[in-house]
């Protein structure tokens, strides 16, 4: 039975793809060398070597003819062109390159429309080179009975239509006498390459993931190639069937309820709605990369449960979630309405919770996230434990996995998602919404504890954004770079935002990740280097392995990419303290390491907080006078300017950076307000003595002498020189006809010692003419 007009069209449009997909340049299209079979006079080795060539003309003219009588065969064939060209290939040749990204194509537009035709087998067919020759690779280990003769190259080169003639001399020799009852065994002259890959870069185990890669500066050819590829990659298919609101008989006005809690909601602060931000976004706006292209908005929204028309509380749930997304996508991340919507969809979350705030108007000093301070502001793990400075706030993370009160599952099922180990994702975060916690996660759990039993949540491991530590000002930044850090917390579900992706640097560089670890539009996040929020220094990572969970190391399926045609490193930016015109909030700042810089490799262990020498420094992110104010132990502060140029990067090649020099150490002395206004005494009740709270002590350095808060209301104040000497105005007049009387006299003796100059000759004929000598 001939194929389908579904199945046939779908295929049709497949290959159109294909035939017309182009180089990174758009000039040159990639399938043209695999439209036509090279010719067999001139190419008698390819004949030899491959089982079952194939050609896009052969496979379009059994398409006109209804040859086919299943759709897999059509991508079997599809599959051998380009599997035929990477096996007779040098691998690395443009031909080899080009075929690998055409089948990374066929792939991607085959999965493209699963809904239509029939997922293929993921291992190369039986009729493959890859597949027959393998027990001849086997066996080409072993030592040959005879030797192998290899077969000559071509002397004519092949016509540039040709569907596999190499690049480069065949890396592929027969033996001098195949016979036809055994398979012919090829002898390769490198160990063969595993077949039909899913990962070319091993997480951790991997060579090319220590391979030194040469950076080369983002140009329009790397967007380009970034482009083509993320443009070739298959859509996210949607939110799961898991994982929404129970359903439950008695809703009345639960949905309506809900919608206004969102819509009327307002800060307490400012007193403005945060709904503004959803009420501004396009009902009609499509969502990219996602299938929900249908209008909505909170006003439909907000209709239909007034008209009473969702049919179950999943239907609502999923509306809701649908909105939140469009809101992530609409507004730039980091920007204010961004973490309007990240509040709203926090706060929702704690509302269709088991145990929802109480309310209305829900009232949070932690943005309704279940814990109590983010990156950046979480006390440092390696602090004693009798350290009272107060810096950072404590008890919020912890430095290894928890597994006490609580039973590990497989996964998680949440608004829609599915979480497992080692995910990537965003947590709501308690200190700023409008930049989630970067988070992997280490474990999924349901909690044992006989308050919380039956709960379940995530055991993540934190990373920090660039506004999260405390870096040198001329030290630069990838796009979208964090950094791992060993602060692990546990989330309820509630703090969950999104899925998103995180690659290390070897593979980030390489490609792009492989569903369902990644889709086009998620947040896609590269990490380089581990941050040290005790000693504020960053360190390379070398064993990508001591960076995920140990259960899926070593694990070939773990986030495989979808390769570039070469190695394309991401944009560089300054400090985002030194931005101009882009003020950053965050907890980090501009400052120095305390300490050298440690090996990364080496297990982070708790222990007691090195004392602190040199220079303090923090940073005042607002107000006319930004900048950077440094004190010294027992010395008045002053201003340095905040530098702005840039050097190299990594930080690994860096012991340390440079300190600002120490003054030698003056007799302490009271500069307090108090004593220069004579005591409290004096003061009476004209002053009232208010102690710094802590969540302001913690952004500034204490003195680790006397252990007091080095911290300054403003830069310092500029003294003014006593003023001179004053003078009557009739002393300036005399002084003013002196200094010209001595300037005429200067020229006057300078017009006498000058010498005349000698007469011209025209001037002494007119002299003798006006003296009538000549008549």
């Amino acid at each position: 039975m001939p194929l389908s007009a579904v199945h046939k069209g779908a295929v049709e449009e497949t290959i159109n793809f294909l035939l017309n997909a182009t180089g990174p340049r758009g000039k040159r299209k990639i399938c043209d060398m695999f439209r036509e079979l090279p010719d067999r006079a001139d190419w008698v080795d390819y004949y030899n070597i491959i089982p079952q060539p194939r050609s896009m003309h052969l496979i379009q003219e059994k398409l006109r003819k209804n040859s086919y009588r299943n759709v897999l065969d059509v991508y079997e064939d599809l599959n051998l062109v380009f599997l035929n060209a990477m096996y007779y290939n040098e691998e690395g040749s443009q031909i080899w390159k080009d075929a690998n990204t055409l089948k990374n194509l066929l792939d991607n537009e085959w999965r493209h429309r699963s809904s239509v035709l029939p997922l293929p087998r993921e291992s190369p067919p039986p009729s493959s080179a890859q597949k027959i020759h393998r027990p001849a690779l086997v066996a080409a280990a072993q030592p040959p009975s005879a030797a192998p003769t290899p077969i000559p190259t071509p002397i004519s080169a092949p016509a540039p239509t040709l569907a596999a003639p190499p690049a480069a001399p065949p890396k592929r020799s027969t033996p001098s006498a195949p016979t036809a009852s055994r398979p012919i065994p090829i002898l390769p002259k490198s160990p063969p390459r595993p077949p039909s890959p899913e990962v070319e870069i091993d997480v951790g185990g991997g060579s090319s993931d220590h391979e030194p890669i040469e950076e080369v500066p983002r140009d329009e050819q790397s967007e380009e190639i970034v482009k083509q590829l993320e443009k070739s990659l298959p859509g996210w298919p949607g939110f799961s069937e898991q994982g929404w609101m129970p359903e439950t008989s008695d809703v009345r006005d639960l949905y309506l309820d809900l919608v206004l809690a969102i819509k009327n909601h307002k800060d307490v602060v400012t007193n403005n709605r945060p709904s503004m931000s959803l009420e501004a976004i396009p009902e009609d706006w499509p969502i990219p990369n996602t299938p929900y292209n249908d209008p909505i908005s909170l006003k439909s929204i907000e209709s239909r449960s007034r008209s009473k028309l969702y049919p179950s509380t999943k239907a609502f749930d999923m509306d809701m979630s649908i909105l939140f997304m469009k809101g992530r996508r609409w507004y730039e991340p980091g920007s204010e309405k961004y973490g309007h919507i990240i509040l709203l969809q926090r706060l929702y979350q704690a509302l269709t919770s088991s145990s929802p705030p109480e309310g209305p108007p829900y009232v949070s000093a932690t943005h309704f996230a279940s814990l109590r301070a983010g990156p950046g502001t979480a006390r440092p793990l390696h602090a004693a434990p009798n350290n009272d400075d107060n810096e950072g706030v404590p008890g919020v993370t912890t430095f290894r996995v928890s597994v006490k009160d609580r039973r590990f599952v497989h996964e998680v099922h949440y608004k829609g998602w599915s979480f497992r180990l080692a995910d990537w994702v965003h947590m709501a975060n308690p200190d700023d919404p409008s930049r989630p916690v970067v988070a992997q996660v280490f474990k999924c759990w349901v909690s044992e504890d006989r308050e919380k039993k039956g709960q379940p949540g995530l055991t993540v491991c934190w990373y920090n954004r660039p506004e999260q530590t405390i870096h040198p000002g001329h030290r630069q930044f990838w796009e979208g770079e964090v950094f791992k850090t060993s602060h692990f917390a546990d989330h309820p579900l509630e703090d969950i935002i999104e899925k998103i992706a995180c690659q290390f640097t070897a593979r980030h560089v390489r490609g792009r990740p492989r569903p369902p670890f990644w889709y086009p539009g998620w947040p896609l996040y590269v990490c380089d280097s581990r941050y040290n929020d005790r000693d504020r220094c960053f360190v390379k990572i070398k064993n990508w392995n001591s960076c995920i969970p140990d259960e899926v190391r070593k694990n070939p399926d773990f986030m495989p990419i979808y390769p570039f045609e070469r190695t394309v490193f991401p944009r560089r930016f300054g400090s985002p303290f030194l931005l101009k015109g882009k003020p950053i909030k965050g907890p980090g700042g501009i400052g120095e390491p305390l300490v050298k810089q440690q090996d990364a490799d080496k297990p982070d262990t708790p222990g007691k907080r090195p004392r602190r020498t040199g220079t303090h420094s923090i940073v005042d992110q607002t107000g006319p006078n930004k900048g950077l104010y440094v004190g010294t132990p027992g010395a008045q502060p002053s201003t340095v300017g905040t530098s702005t140029s840039h050097s190299h990067y990594p930080p690994s090649q860096q012991v340390q950076l440079p300190q600002l020099p120490v003054p030698p150490a003056r007799p302490s002395e009271d500069r307090s307000i108090v004593t220069a206004a004579g005591g409290w005494a004096n003061l009476a009740n004209n002053a009232v003595a208010e102690k710094i709270p802590p969540e302001t002590a913690k952004h500034f350095d204490r003195d680790p002498e006397t252990n007091e808060l080095l911290w300054f209301s403003g830069p310092p104040i500029n003294v003014s020189h006593a003023p001179g000497p004053q003078y009557s105005l009739a002393y300036l007049h005399f002084l003013a006809k002196k200094r010209k009387a001595a300037q005429e006299n200067e020229v006057d003796e300078a017009s006498k010692r000058r010498k005349p100059a000698p007469r011209t000759a025209t001037e002494i004929v007119n002299s003798v003419l006006s003296d009538g000598s000549i008549a």
